[in-house]
């Protein structure tokens, strides 16, 4: 079958060998060659040409980045934005272009802060993603080149070895010692043996031997293999093809403040209708009342929330960059501190990603391996002592650590080139002072691993000039082959009993989640040793993947905050539980399903038992997009820790996605909200503490603005009830919305975080953000700003200060909001002197105020432009008491309230 295959029929490649794509692995590698048109010499120049003509390149389509027009565009999307561009509107129609002007100054500062914040935000992570061109060893023409992967066809030979990235699906023809890591795929953690064996169609992903796939690597050994699939055709393109299905939600903070700025939207165009419509019926000139209706609504609407949340934000993604946490959207800083569920992948996010001996099991004796990962120090054991002089069986079994490893290891760094478990041997026979055996046993041979043996080896030649075969493979296939058990003095037979031991202590360390591979010895007739036989067993090496730094404390800290964790990994069901119980994840006992399983439910039966499972193990990445809904469904806030092409499709789902940027594939990083630039799993909890910092924040700031807005419009109303002129001017209550409003606002969103910020549970999911303690704490405290600055107004009417009645009620205000920002901090009062300095921004916003406010009736062109008079001494003093009052009243509440709360009712 020479000509390829199109990229809209893809069967006519697979039909010859059986029908569907997928079936490559069940077919023979010499059938799957002469289906493709291929064989020993590859494919030639000129059909590899027209392949690609047909096919296309071998590349995954890669999102575009969004214009910056766009993002500008989405800054004057907003209710509340919407709401002040018509009131700008309204102004300049009713001949009031410096009021428009304001106004629109307004929305432009907010864009420009919204537009740089995202569009750094953006081109970082585009920095991040820099792609990398892959090259690829391909055989055309009988010879082999090195050519773009890009270029890669179906029916292409191509050359695998240790260090390569798999180019595309191939199907492997041939194999040496030939092992990949496939974690980003299927989430294995451990590296794959592949040989060109045929095995059952209905095999999973994972058991596929004789397949290697496009986004994995090469770990070991070299091969041989031919392009079956390319592009979106792959297992990489069919996830892109699941990602595409999913539609990212809306984060808590964009819901909630979606909420709130249609109740504002709503409240803001009622009072102003009313009003107006009040005021026509009692006769008042239409063009008056419309101004007056102007002026509550530019009063109603808090003209600075939108730049302060953005800043507030903003504010967040920096503290938390500094903590290796890069956020691709806003909203997710927030929405993080929402979450009441972290699913987690297990491999290199919980554990350390880093293989490590940790027990041994000889004939007789078991000995114990401390020091975790590659560059740690650690001794052996042996029954729990330290060893006493030499002992000649553990001395063996360490020579054969390091005669049978292919890793290399730096030791400063730790960096391995190489099966991770060859280099959790390595890093053995240095902890047993084998380090150099090879020097006195030099190779001569090898016995490719094979997965029908499931056990290789190499040849070296002895001290006494013998030629010996070292052995390492899965503990059953060596012990059926092993004949004795090293000793001391002399070998014993391997009888049943010592057998029946050894079996026993395999499955006991497998169910503890430890990998485990035997050791062997015999002799060798020559370089090229037949299959082994009579071998004298040396040992049983059991091989950890430890839990990484921190990641039991994470644990334990998300249970004090109310925060579930969940596994969900590729990997086997009783590795998972047994790092589940290490680190704390769970109850006791622990309740773990597998990808069988899940896939077994409906829809209904995974939404009822999501609750209970602590361990997802063997889950594909449908059954991850499938778990995370399901918890969705349920009301809860999910964050999706992933690093894997596998993961991508629930990371897209997941309230908040977050990818490994270190470890973690393009595909993983571009579908996630955020990035762990250190890969480390407690840098999530600092992302959750400032979350949760960042929405107190929120909500601090929120009162602050909507309970000095509230004041304004009681006070407009409460002068409109009285019969009184209005006493402030749309032009001044835009400078107080503005300044005296927007730089305390400011100075909450940088507040420290409250100390039981992470000892107390989430907020409910679908909690506004104006609850009813909310709104009613805010009503008593714009309450008292009203009476204080109507109180003011009526006193300079009364007292013969009718020109300077506006300017009294106009500072009176501004002040009044300003020192209102203490009730506003917490809910406890800020008397004290530490209390009142731990944020000096706050302090910096009240100097600040106090100096623009002053500039309004000291500097001649702005007091003009506000139109204010000058105030004498005695107002002067009128304003000071009367702005005082609502602070000193909110502080004394607090007080009298935090006593109760200490000592009870």
């Amino acid at each position: 079958m020479r000509g390829g295959v199109t990229a809209t029929d893809r069967r006519a490649v697979s039909g010859p060998v059986g029908g569907e794509r997928g079936d490559w692995h069940a077919q023979p590698a010499e059938a799957v060659l002469r289906a493709l048109g291929s064989g020993p010499g590859g494919l030639s120049a000129e059909e590899a040409a027209a392949r690609l003509e047909r096919v296309g390149p071998n590349a995954l389509p890669r999102a575009r980045p969004v214009r910056w027009y766009r993002i500008l565009a989405d800054q004057f999307t907003g209710l509340v934005v919407l709401l002040l561009a018509g009131a700008a509107g309204v102004s300049f129609l009713l001949g009031d272009p410096v009021e428009a002007a304001a106004i629109g100054a307004v929305l432009a500062v907010n864009a420009a802060i919204g537009f740089v914040v995202e569009w750094r935000a953006r081109r970082a992570m585009e920095a991040l993603l820099q792609y990398q061109v892959t090259r690829a060893r391909v055989v055309r023409d009988g010879r082999v080149e090195a050519v773009d992967a890009s270029f890669l066809v179906p029916g292409d030979l191509v050359e695998l070895d240790a260090g390569d990235a798999v180019p595309a699906d191939v199907r492997i023809v041939d194999a040496a010692e030939l092992r990949t890591v496939e974690a980003a795929l299927t989430g294995e953690p451990t590296p794959s043996d592949k040989s060109p064996d045929a095995v059952d169609p209905g095999a999973p992903l994972a058991e596929r031997s004789g397949m290697a796939w496009m986004g994995t690597t090469v770990a070991a050994g070299r091969g041989r293999a031919v392009v079956v699939a390319t592009g979106t055709a792959t297992e990489l393109g069919r996830i892109g093809d699941l990602i595409a299905t999913v539609e990212a939600a809306a984060t808590p903070l964009e819901e909630r403040l979606e909420a709130l700025g249609r109740r504002l939207v709503a409240l803001t165009l009622g009072v102003a209708g009313l009003v107006v419509l009040a005021g026509v019926l009692r006769g008042t000139p239409w063009s008056r009342m419309v101004e007056t209706g102007l002026a509550l609504a530019i009063a109603a609407v808090p003209e600075g929330l939108p730049a302060v949340a953005t800043i507030a934000l903003a504010v967040g993604l920096g503290r938390m960059a500094r903590r290796n946490v890069l956020v691709r959207r806003l909203a997710a800083v927030e929405a993080l501190g929402s979450v009441t569920v972290v699913c987690t992948d297990k491999t290199g996010t919980l554990t350390a990603g880093e293989m490590t001996v940790v027990r041994l099991r000889t004939g007789g004796a078991t000995f114990a391996v401390s020091g975790a990962g590659y560059v740690e120090p650690g001794e052996v054991r042996r029954d729990g002592a330290p060893r006493a002089g030499p002992d000649r069986v553990a001395d063996r079994l360490f020579t054969a650590a390091a005669l049978t490893h292919r890793a290399t290891l730096d030791p400063d760094t730790g960096a391995v080139s190489g099966d991770p478990t060859d280099a959790a041997l390595l890093v053995l026979a240095r902890k047993g002072g084998a380090e150099e055996a090879e020097s006195d046993w030099p190779r001569r041979g090898e016995l490719p691993f094979s997965s029908a043996r499931l056990l290789g080896g190499s040849v070296h030649q002895g001290p006494d000039g013998r030629l010996h075969l070292f052995v390492k493979g899965a503990p059953g296939a060596v012990l059926d082959r092993c004949a004795s058990v090293a000793g001391e003095e002399k070998h014993t037979p391997m009888d049943p009993a010592v057998r029946a031991s050894l079996d026993e202590t395999n499955t006991a360390w497998a169910s503890e989640g430890l990998r485990v591979i035997a050791l062997a010895q015999g002799e060798s007739d020559g370089p090229d040793p037949g299959e082994p036989a009579d071998l004298t067993f040396l040992g049983l090496v059991g091989i950890s993947d430890p839990p990484a730094a921190g990641v039991a404390e994470t644990v334990a800290r998300f249970g004090e905050a109310g925060i579930r964790t969940v596994m969900i990994t590729g990997d086997q069901r009783a590795t998972a539980e047994a790092v589940a119980r290490a680190l704390g994840i769970g109850g006791a006992p622990i309740v773990s399903i597998d990808g069988a399983a899940v896939a077994a439910l409906s829809d209904q039966e995974l939404r009822e038992r999501v609750p209970a499972v602590d361990v997802y193990s063997r889950v594909s990445p449908e059954d991850k997009l499938r778990v995370v809904s399901a918890l969705q469904v349920r009301g809860e806030i999910v964050a999706m820790l992933g690093d894997g092409v596998n993961d991508a499709a629930a990371l897209k789902k997941a309230d908040v996605g977050v990818a490994m940027g270190g470890r973690g594939t393009d595909v993983a990083r571009q579908t996630a909200a955020v990035v762990l630039q250190d890969d480390r799993f407690p840098t999530i909890a600092a992302g959750v503490e400032q979350g949760r910092v960042i929405f107190d924040n929120i909500r601090k700031f929120v009162f602050y603005l909507f309970s000095c807005n509230v004041a304004e419009v009681l006070v407009l109303l409460g002068a409109g009830v009285a019969g009184l002129a209005p006493p402030l001017l749309p032009l001044q209550i835009l400078w107080l919305n503005l300044v005296t409003d927007t730089f305390p606002a400011l100075a909450l969103a940088l507040e420290p975080g409250e100390a039981d910020v992470m000892r107390r549970p989430p907020r409910a999911p679908d909690s506004p953000i104006l609850s009813r303690s909310f709104v009613g704490a805010l009503a008593f405290h714009a309450t008292t700003i009203t009476l204080a600055t109507l109180g003011a107004y009526v006193w300079a009417l009364t007292s013969g200060r009718v020109e300077a009645a506006g300017t009294v009620s106009f500072m009176t205000l501004a002040l009044a909001q300003l020192f209102h920002l203490g009730n506003a901090r917490s809910h406890d009062a800020v008397v004290s002197p530490v209390r009142a300095l731990a944020n000096r921004w706050a302090v910096a916003a009240v100097v600040l105020v106090l100096a623009l406010q002053t500039a309004t009736v000291t500097w001649m062109p702005l007091t003009a432009l506000l139109d204010l008079v000058a105030l004498d001494a005695t107002a002067w003093a009128v304003v000071a008491g009367a702005s005082l009052m609502p602070a000193v009243v909110g502080q004394g509440v607090d007080l009298i309230q935090g006593r109760r709360t200490r000592t009870g009712p």
